[in-house]
C-alpha cells in the first residue's frame, strides 16, 4: 500500500498535464488546476499519515538480487509529511503568480505545465524518502534530478536559463556519482542494496561507501564547494525556488545523512568532516547572503548556510537537531521566496534596492517579517529553537566551536534583517506610485504565503516547556541541553546581528556597490571557477562529438562504401568467375575419377605389376636416402 503514497503524485501529474490543455483560461482556469493541485498534495498527505500510523511498507522483487522496498523510518516519515505540507500552498501560489504564453490574445492559459512538474516533483521527493535499498533510492534520486533540470529550464525561452538549468544539472550530476560508488561499495561489502544490511560493511569498503555518500549529499545540499549551484537554480520560477530549496531538491542531501547516520557515524573521520563542511558553509554562505542585493540570491546563500548547520548537527551526532531545523527553516524558507516573488511582480526586479513595498504590500510585508524574525533566530520563534539546539550540539563537542556557530546565527540575523528591510521597508512616495501602477499580486498567492507564516507561528510552540521533550520521544532522537552562557552568547549575537543589519541598510541604500563587494556577493568568485569548468566539460564533449563525426562516423560510411564496391565487383564479374571456377573443379574431379576407373581392371596380374613397381620405387628412394 506504501506504494501509492509516491505514485498518487507521480501519475496524476500525468494525468494534470494530459487534460490541462483543454480548461479554460483565466481565473477560472486557474481555479480548477488550484483545486486539482491542492487536492493532489492533500490526498498524498492523508495517506502519508495513514501510513505512519499503519506502519505501511511495500515491496517489489525485481530480480533474485535487486528488491525494490519503501518504508517508513522516523526521519521518512518527517520530510514525507512535510513534502506535501509545503508544496501545497506553493502550488497554488504558482498557479496564480506564473501563467502559460498564449497566441492571438484572449485570457492567459493557468501554468498547467508548471503544477504538474511540480505535482510529479512531489511524487519523486515522497520516493526518494521512503526508499529502503539504493536500487530504489537512485531511481529517486534521478526523477528528483530530471524534474529539477525541467522546473529551472521552466521558462527555456528566457535567454541564459537553459544554460543556468545545465549547470546546475552538471554540479550535482558530479555528485551524484558517488551514491552510484556507495551503492556498489554496499553490495561488494554485503551482497545487497538494502539499508537493512549495510551493518555487515567493515573496512575499506565502508570508508569508500561513507565517502561516495558525504559527495552525493554535499552536492545535493549545496554545500562548499557546490554551493553556486543554488544560484542558477534562480533562473527558474518563484514557486520552483521556493519548493528546491524549503522542502525537497536540497533537502534529499541532509535526508541522507540523517537517515544512514548509524553508518556513516561507524567512520572516524566523517564526523570531523561534516563538521567542518557545515561550519565552513554556514559561515561563508551567511557573507554571501549579507552582501548579496538580489532577493532570491540572497535567501539562495541563506539555504546553505542554514543546511550547513544541519550538517555540523548531524557530524556531531545529533542527526534529530538536524531534521527539527529542517522542518523550522522549510517553513520559513519556503515563505520569504514566495514574498520576494510578490515584491517582484511589483516592481519588476529582484534587485532589493529597488523594492521596499511596506507601505505598499502592509498584509506582505506583515507575513514576511514572521518568516525574517524567525530566520534571524530571534526568540521566541521556531528557527530560533532549533538554531539555539545546533549551538548547544556545537557546544557538546567545544566552547569555541559553540561561539563560532553563534557567529553563524549572528549573520543569519544580519541577512534576514537586511531582506526585511530593503525589501518591504518603507519606501518612497513615487516609487509606491511607480509599483502600484504595476499589475500586482491575488488573494492567492497572498494566502499562499499567509499559511506558510501561520506555519512558522505554529511550529515556535517548540519552546513551550515540554513540547520539544515529546517531540524527541515521537522521534526517538535526543536533543542537547542548552547551557545559560550559549544561550546568552547566541542571543546577544543574533541582537548584534539586527542592528548591523539596520545600519547596513540606511549605509547601503546611500552608496553603490563595490566590485570586490560584487565579487564576494557572487560565492567569492566560485560560479566563475565553476563556469570554467563546465565550459570545459562541454568543449571536451563537443570535441568528443566532432571526432565521432569526423573519425568514427568517416570509418563507418568508408567500410559501407567499400562494402557496396564489393557488391558490385560481385555483381559484374564475381559470380562469372565463382562459376567458372566451380565447373573447372566440377571437370577435374570427373577426369580423376575415370582415370581411377581405368586402373581397376580386374585382372590380377596387373595388380601385382604395380605392386612390383611401387616396391622398386620404395628401394629406390631408400638407396638414395642411404648414399646421401
Amino acid at each position: 500500500m506504501l506504494w501509492f503514497v509516491p505514485l498518487l503524485p507521480l501519475l496524476a501529474a500525468l494525468v494534470t498535464h494530459g487534460v490541462g490543455k483543454r480548461w479554460p483560461g483565466g481565473d477560472r482556469g486557474r481555479a480548477v488546476l488550484t483545486l486539482a493541485g491542492v487536492a493532489i498534495t492533500v490526498a498524498t498527505l492523508l495517506l502519508v499519515s495513514v501510513a505512519v500510523t499503519a506502519d505501511w511498507g511495500g515491496t517489489y522483487r525485481w530480480s533474485s538480487l535487486i528488491v525494490l522496498s519503501i518504508g517508513m523510518a522516523p526521519a521518512s516519515a518527517v520530510f514525507a509529511i512535510v513534502v506535501p505540507l509545503i508544496a501545497a500552498p506553493i502550488i497554488v501560489y504558482s498557479a496564480y503568480h506564473e501563467a502559460s504564453p498564449v497566441s492571438g490574445g484572449g485570457a492567459a492559459r493557468p501554468p498547467v505545465g508548471l503544477v504538474a512538474l511540480l505535482t510529479a516533483f512531489v511524487g519523486a521527493m515522497e520516493l526518494l524518502v521512503l526508499a529502503e535499498d539504493f536500487v530504489t533510492l537512485l531511481i529517486a534520486w534521478e526523477l528528483v534530478g530530471a524534474c529539477s533540470w525541467a522546473l529551472i529550464a521552466h521558462e527555456w525561452q528566457k535567454a541564459g536559463n537553459l544554460r543556468d538549468a545545465a549547470w546546475a544539472f552538471l554540479v550535482t550530476r558530479f555528485g551524484d556519482l558517488g551514491l552510484y560508488i556507495a551503492a556498489a561499495a554496499a553490495f561488494a561489502g554485503t551482497g545487497s542494496f538494502a539499508f537493512a544490511d549495510l551493518a555487515q560493511l567493515d573496512g575499506w569498503r565502508l570508508d569508500v561507501f561513507v565517502a561516495g555518500v558525504v559527495l552525493a549529499a554535499a552536492a545535493k545540499s549545496a554545500q562548499v564547494p557546490f554551493s553556486p549551484w543554488l544560484f542558477a537554480a534562480m533562473s527558474g520560477p518563484t514557486p520552483v525556488s521556493a519548493l528546491l530549496h524549503a522542502a525537497t531538491m536540497v533537502a534529499a542531501g541532509i535526508y541522507l545523512v540523517v537517515r544512514l547516520h548509524a553508518e556513516l557515524s561507524a567512520v572516524a573521520w566523517f564526523a570531523p568532516v561534516a563538521i567542518t563542511l557545515g561550519l565552513a558553509t554556514a559561515l561563508a554562505g551567511g557573507l554571501v547572503a549579507c552582501l548579496q542585493g538580489h532577493a532570491k540570491k540572497l535567501l539562495a546563500a541563506s539555504t546553505s548556510a542554514q543546511y550547513g548547520l544541519m550538517w555540523l548537527a548531524a557530524g556531531a551526532g545529533f542527526p534529530g537537531v538536524a531534521l527539527v531545523h529542517f522542518v523550522t527553516h522549510a517553513f520559513t524558507k519556503a515563505a520569504l521566496f514566495l514574498a520576494a516573488g510578490i515584491a517582484e511582480r511589483h516592481v519588476d526586479s529582484y534587485s532589493l534596492t529597488a523594492m521596499r513595498l511596506g507601505r505598499l504590500l502592509p498584509g506582505v510585508a506583515a507575513a514576511s517579517m514572521v518568516a525574517s524574525l524567525a530566520l534571524a533566530g530571534v526568540v521566541p520563534l521556531s528557527v530560533a529553537w532549533s538554531k539555539e539546539k545546533i549551538v548547544a550540539v556545537a557546544g557538546h563537542q567545544a566552547s569555541w566551536l559553540a561561539v563560532i556557530v553563534a557567529v553563524a546565527g549572528g549573520l543569519s540575523a544580519l541577512y534576514a534583517t537586511r531582506f526585511q528591510l530593503l525589501a518591504f521597508g518603507r519606501g518612497r512616495h513615487d516609487r509606491m506610485s511607480e509599483a502600484a501602477s504595476r499589475p500586482g499580486h491575488s488573494r492567492a498567492e497572498a494566502v499562499a504565503l499567509y499559511l506558510l507564516a501561520a506555519g512558522t507561528l505554529a511550529l515556535s510552540l517548540l519552546w513551550w516547556p515540554g513540547v520539544g521533550n515529546g517531540l524527541a520521544d515521537l522521534l526517538s532522537v535526543h536533543f542537547p541541553g542548552t547551557r545559560p552562557w550559549e544561550l546568552i552568547v547566541s542571543l546577544l549575537l543574533v541582537a548584534l546581528g539586527v542592528g548591523l543589519g539596520i545600519w547596513a541598510v540606511r549605509r547601503e541604500v546611500s552608496s553603490q556597490q563595490s566590485e570586490t563587494r560584487t565579487a564576494m556577493a557572487d560565492w567569492f568568485g566560485l560560479p566563475t571557477l565553476s563556469a570554467r569548468g563546465v565550459n570545459a566539460v562541454m568543449m571536451f564533449s563537443h570535441g568528443l562529438a566532432r571526432f565521432d563525426d569526423r573519425a568514427v562516423d568517416a570509418g563507418i560510411r568508408g567500410s559501407a562504401r567499400f562494402g557496396a564496391w564489393l557488391a558490385r565487383l560481385g555483381e559484374r564479374r564475381g559470380e562469372g568467375a565463382f562459376d567458372g571456377a566451380t565447373n573447372q573443379l566440377a571437370k577435374g574431379i570427373d577426369w580423376a575419377g575415370q582415370v581411377a576407373r581405368r586402373a581397376h581392371t580386374g585382372q590380377m596380374h596387373h595388380y601385382y605389376t604395380g605392386i612390383a613397381a611401387g616396391l622398386a620405387t620404395i628401394l629406390i628412394i631408400l638407396s638414395i636416402g642411404a648414399l646421401l
